[in-house]
């Protein structure tokens, strides 16, 4: 029987920020998925959302091993 894994989202901003965690997740060998809700409308022609409409999935088999990862991530980055 295969395991089924869902995708969960780990983390919402802007572009830059969500890309610079996503790098750190995959250096550690964690798939990342974007989905950039603000990119999306833009490119079907009407505006919805912001630019901070950005969000980062991971597999949800990986939450334990990109938990502290992101914990840190979000330490270093608080505004």
């Amino acid at each position: 029987m295969d395991e089924k894994n869902d995708l969960i989202k780990v983390f919402s901003g802007s572009l830059i920020t969500v890309n610079l965690l996503k790098t750190e997740l995959e250096k550690e060998g964690i798939e990342t998925t974007v989905h950039n809700e603000y990119q999306e409308a833009m490119t079907a022609g009407f505006a919805t959302g912001t630019p901070y409409s950005v969000d980062l999935f991971i597999i949800d088999s990986d939450l334990k091993k990109a938990q502290p990862i992101i914990n840190h991530f979000k330490t270093i980055n608080e505004e």
